[in-house]
């Protein structure tokens, strides 16, 4: 497999409540095509992964989001799960880190429920975007155009709904990330 984000820095941030797969095969995507990811959540060790209802599995945290600086990154993934995205909506350090990264033009990749941290952090306004379609009428009512569509680009974004979209989800990642590579190097900032 080509390595097309060899070296991109990505930050993935999620809490107890994650999904299980939301979380593991888009992580596992993008360490295949090279780039390197950094788990942060509110509190440091592991976060208690979820598959819908029941628990499923414990990811090591790396870092916490206090210690999270957005410059020191080239994209983001927001995996889902509802108590994992109502506990980081209300986050201050994760609505600043998405709002910055979104601020510089960087890439974020979010599914299921995670959107609702963009909606918090004020991003979604004018945007066009997919999510769980439970919460279609919070990214609505944030100002947002919302798709019922498997993955949704708008921009430096890509969406998703819910799991069985992972592999069209996962593709469309990294199609944008490795946009985001290419774009960087013309302009000659360092991603790596």
């Amino acid at each position: 497999m080509e390595k097309s984000l060899q070296g991109m820095r990505v930050a993935i941030l999620a809490t107890d409540g994650v999904e299980d797969v939301e979380l593991r095969e888009p992580r596992q995507a993008l360490e295949q095509a090279g780039a390197k990811t950094t788990l942060f959540a509110p509190k440091g060790g592991s976060i208690q992964s979820f598959k819908h209802f029941d628990k499923a599995d414990n990811f090591k945290v790396d870092s916490t989001l206090e210690n999270a600086n957005p410059s020191e990154f080239d994209a983001v993934l927001l995996p889902g799960g509802a108590l994992n995205a109502d506990t980081l909506r209300v986050d201050p350090r994760a609505q600043d880190f998405v709002r910055t990264i979104d601020r510089e033009g960087k890439p974020i990749a979010v599914i299921c429920h995670a959107p609702w941290l963009l909606v918090s952090a004020g991003c979604v306004r004018g945007r066009t975007i997919t999510s769980y379609h439970t919460i279609q009428d919070d990214i609505r009512n944030a100002g947002a155009n919302w798709q019922d569509q498997e993955v949704v680009r708008d921009r430096n974004w890509v969406s998703s709904r819910q799991p069985s979209d992972i592999p069209k989800f996962n593709k469309a990642m990294i199609e944008l990330f490795s946009e985001e590579r290419s774009a960087a190097s013309e302009k000659g900032r360092k991603v790596a």
